[in-house]
């Protein structure tokens, strides 16, 4: 074993931690050397969506020490950066520990003289978000793994602006964490009077900024029997969901019982995932069964939304986070137009990897659309840098995230289901289903269809392989692909576009550096390779596309787009 690794590990089992994790630390080095590798070869690092790991001992786990350590590295940031009074919120999801290591969290911070705000029980995370702007705070933490499987949990910081933490600040939270040689160095209790519980009225501040966002309150009355199924999926959007779709004027929600009640275990699904067709199944079940008009499903901290719908067959089927970024766009930038509430400098977002239909809709409707890195968090600091100057009206990604209005500063389920609902009622209005309205923008944008295939490789050898596998993308990349040429090639990492028929090179600029390739080929598809900033995975995104003449045809150009993916996929060996 690795000299580095032995002398954590022995740090872990002499260094005053608590006899409970010297007797786990003791049975994996006698029971499972692979695992205690594992659990000691890193520390965990903040990625795309912070501190993130399986519970357990070691350095490369969540639990107290390392949830402790994390927060010490950063309070000392915290009051390195501000003077006078440090506020901070803390929230935490439905997981396995998530109370326990939020308490470790506000004990340590207010430990360290800084005044905590944390909530009372579970809370969505876009709920935090916007309790760090709302309260004024300078920073704010939830416990969280998002959609991970339940033997996660994790840790997002957050900034004075309610946006996860952008360089320099996560960088330099490392740095102090990496200052602290033991949990001897963490302050873990003392100044009990420097937490605040809150609960109800931060909610009620909360529920109606969401019911402010609403661009059509009079169709939500005119349709309040739309007859609609919700899954939290054993996470926190029980406790906000049906409250803000009663506030939007809908009275005919459906929750799927079996799922509604939060739990760390999940024990209905294999991932509290709504991008899982496995995890909604339940949800369409029911769905089917009460000839609903829309199914919505939110992952376990509430910034993930999934839906269903019927097709034109009357079939009920999922769409993907780019069809709904798609559809929810296209309906507030022109419900916009149409109430008069649209300025001169409104301008769209969206991540790289995301639907190009959206770029192409924003061109014709003439409002800007900026391109960002994967994660909200970048989404977030484009904002931070245009207030003033442009107006934020909607941002999206295809990982089923989505905000509306710049008063959260993260992906917010709670905020995109009323407004989904409110969409799918106005749509309703006109005499049409959602799906039918997404056909329409087909017909006038052009077909869009977008897949995504993640592989795992699990571990430090994991790690290596997919370095491995981007290195050779970057130094040898495909003339071809699927027997298009490869035109231009986007490399984040070297921050340049390179067009392999000529070698011009050409800067990409306004955005950081990330290990992220890209493949535009002749015939208008496009694909994106990346590794995982907070699982063990790497990420290939295929984008392609044709133009749609009418409905008869929808079936077929569908098909022709699916084979052309699939070769693609069969062509790069995938």
């Amino acid at each position: 074993m690795d000299a580095t690794i032995l002398s954590k590990v022995d740090q872990w089992l002499n260094g005053g931690f608590d006899e409970e994790t010297v007797a786990a630390v003791r049975k994996l080095q006698k029971d499972n050397p692979d695992e205690l590798t594992d659990a000691f070869y890193r520390s965990l690092e903040f990625g795309t969506g912070g501190l993130r790991g399986v519970m357990g001992v070691g350095t490369n786990r969540m639990n107290k020490y390392t949830v402790g350590m994390a927060t010490q590295g950063f309070a000392n940031y915290l009051k390195k950066s501000f003077t006078g009074e440090i506020k901070i919120a803390i929230a935490h999801d439905s997981r396995n520990n998530s109370r326990f290591f939020a308490e470790v969290t506000a004990n340590v911070m207010a430990a360290n003289g800084i005044k905590v705000f944390l909530f009372e029980s579970l809370r969505p995370t876009p709920e935090l978000s916007f309790t760090i702007r709302h309260l004024q705070c300078q920073g704010g933490i939830v416990l969280t793994a998002s959609h991970n499987p339940k033997e996660y949990n994790g840790y997002k910081a957050y900034w004075n602006d309610g946006a996860q933490l952008v360089p320099p600040h996560d960088k330099n939270v490392i740095a102090e964490v990496e200052k602290i040689s033991g949990i001897g160095e963490v302050k873990w209790t003392g100044w009990p009077e420097n937490i605040t519980l809150i609960g109800k009225e931060i909610d009620e501040a909360y529920l109606a900024m969401l019911k402010g966002l609403s661009v059509y309150p009079e169709v939500c009355a005119q349709q309040h029997d739309l007859k609609i199924v919700y899954t939290p999926i054993h996470g926190t959007g029980i406790t906000l969901v049906p409250e803000i779709l009663q506030r939007f004027g809908f009275d005919n929600v459906h929750i799927v019982e079996e799922q509604a009640k939060p739990d760390g275990n999940f024990p209905t699904v294999v991932y509290p995932n709504p991008e899982e067709a496995e995890a909604m199944s339940i949800g369409l079940k029911k769905a089917a069964a009460l000839d609903a008009d829309i199914l919505l499903g939110t992952d376990p901290d509430s910034d993930r939304v999934g839906i269903a719908v019927k097709d034109h067959t009357g079939k009920w089927i999922l769409l993907n986070g780019n069809q709904t970024a798609v559809l929810l766009f296209n309906y507030i930038v022109e419900g916009r137009k149409r109430k008069g509430l649209s300025q001169p400098n409104d301008y769209i977002c969206k991540t790289i990897v995301t639907s190009d239909l959206i770029d192409v809709f924003a061109t014709a409707n003439k409002i800007s659309c900026y391109n960002t890195l994967t994660g909200f968090k970048w989404i977030a600091d484009l904002i931070r840098r245009k207030e003033g100057q442009e107006n934020f009206v909607c941002g999206g990604e295809e990982s089923y995230g989505y905000m509306i209005g710049d008063n959260v500063r993260d992906k917010d389920a709670i905020a995109s289901v009323a407004m989904i609902c409110e969409m799918a009622a106005y749509a309703r209005s006109q005499g049409k289903s959602l799906y039918e309205q997404l056909i329409d923008i087909y017909l006038q944008y052009g077909f869009y269809k977008e897949s995504l295939i993640s592989i795992t490789k699990k571990g430090m050898k994991g790690a290596e392989e997919i370095a491995a596998m981007m290195s050779a993308y970057r130094d040898n990349p495909p003339a071809s692909i699927n027997g298009s040429a490869v035109v231009k090639v986007f490399d984040y990492q070297l921050q340049q576009i390179t067009e392999p028929a000529t070698g011009a090179k050409t800067p990409i600029d306004g955005l950081p550096k990330s290990n992220v390739l890209q493949f535009l080929l002749a015939d208008g598809s496009r694909i994106s390779a990346r590794p995982s900033g907070t699982e063990p995975k790497i990420k290939f995104y295929f984008s392609v596309n044709e133009s749609l003449d009418s409905v008869a045809d929808l079936e077929s150009t569908e098909q022709r787009l699916d084979a052309k993916v699939a070769s693609i996929i069969h062509d790069m060996q995938l």
